[in-house]
């Protein structure tokens, strides 16, 4: 947590102690509840189930459905992203690096 320091009025400094106290909570957790409502913030941490369902849930949603019976396919073969009919091209300054890179080394 950040620490900020602010002014308050006395009239907003009494309700909040007294709101404290009703509440049985300290006043710096009745401020920190009244502006993360005023300001529409959410406390988004999870624990680690919910993390877990959530990413299986993901992971069940989406891929290629026979990518079981085709994953060398997937991993070196025509459907790959890195070596079959989709393998990215090089530039021509991509060649020209490797072509210095390579005739500096055999000097």
């Amino acid at each position: 947590m950040l620490r900020k320091q602010i002014y308050l009025t006395p009239q907003i400094d009494r309700e909040l102690t007294i709101r404290a106290r009703g509440e049985g909570k300290s006043v710096a957790e009745v401020v920190r509840e009244s502006l993360a409502r005023d300001l529409g913030v959410e406390n988004k941490r999870q624990n680690a189930g919910e993390f877990l369902l959530e990413l299986a849930s993901d992971a069940a949603s989406g891929g290629p459905k026979d990518l079981s019976t085709n994953l060398f396919d997937y991993l070196y073969g025509d459907k790959s992203p890195n070596y079959g009919k989709n393998k990215p091209k090089l530039t021509k300054k991509e060649i020209e690096h490797i072509n210095r890179f390579v005739n500096d080394r055999s000097k």
